[in-house]
């Protein structure tokens, strides 16, 4: 509950247009995640499901941003990354769009989602890459295969970046 109060004291401080009118709000804020828990039992599968543990995080991370009215929802195109952001895609009414992260143009996506609140769901080394690629400069590494909680949050305003690294248990 702890966890919860911070995070949400958190978004309200990082996103100053957070109860405007989408119309006035010219922040875009973006919120990245790795997938939730994978299926590991045959390690030749290189595109598994989510275990029971990683849909009831999908659902948790669904309850976190509730208060987040998104824009749009990325995820790249595997079982695991698609399982993780159905419930938040679900909850804001809005169908998933796919990226590749060896090929995505960041200024291009930038451009497209300028002025919207965004989740993207990627994975342990692309979502910490794809942050820093937002940030311009080299300040996250790759997420350990064991911790499927961060949550990286970077808000653009006309003038400034800021952005912040969330552990949400």
């Amino acid at each position: 509950m702890k966890q919860l109060f911070l995070f949400t004291f958190v978004l309200l401080f990082i996103q100053p247009g957070f109860s405007q009118n989408k119309s006035e709000n010219k922040n875009s804020t973006y919120y990245l995640i790795r997938h939730a828990e994978k299926d590991r039992s045959d390690s030749s599968n290189h595109n598994p499901h989510l275990l029971e543990k990683g849909k009831k995080r999908a659902e948790q991370w669904s309850n976190v941003l509730k208060n987040i009215n998104f824009d749009a929802v990325y995820s790249t195109n595997y079982h695991r990354t698609i399982e993780t952001a159905t419930p938040t895609a679900i909850k804001n009414n809005i169908e998933i769009s796919y990226y590749d992260p060896k090929s995505i143009d960041t200024q291009e996506f930038l451009q497209i989602t300028n002025g919207q609140s965004v989740l993207v769901v990627g994975h342990s080394n692309s979502t910490p890459k794809f942050v820093n690629n937002i940030l311009s400069q080299d300040k996250y590494k790759h997420i350990d295969d064991s911790n499927n909680s961060n949550l990286y949050i970077v808000t653009i305003s006309e003038d400034s970046v800021s952005d912040i690294l969330l552990f949400v248990e």
